[in-house]
């Protein structure tokens, strides 16, 4: 049988990095919490750090306002 892929909200995806970012979670903790693969939430973080660094994300958009630019 074969697993169906789970698809997230862009809001989801920046709520879930958001707690590793600014609440302090570790990766673990958040996985738990959001009930999402440690691997998925570093993949999320990663570009999310960079453009608060000042760096151009270069995947699909994260944010609503990314997504209206």
């Amino acid at each position: 049988m074969k697993k169906q892929r789970r698809t997230f909200s862009t809001e989801f995806t920046h709520d879930a990095a958001s707690l590793i970012l600014d609440q302090g979670y570790s990766f673990s903790e958040a996985s738990r919490a959001v009930d999402v693969h440690e691997n998925t939430l570093r993949n999320w973080a990663q570009p999310l750090t960079s453009e608060r660094g000042g760096g151009t994300p270069s995947s699909k958009a994260l944010t609503a306002e990314q997504q209206r630019i």
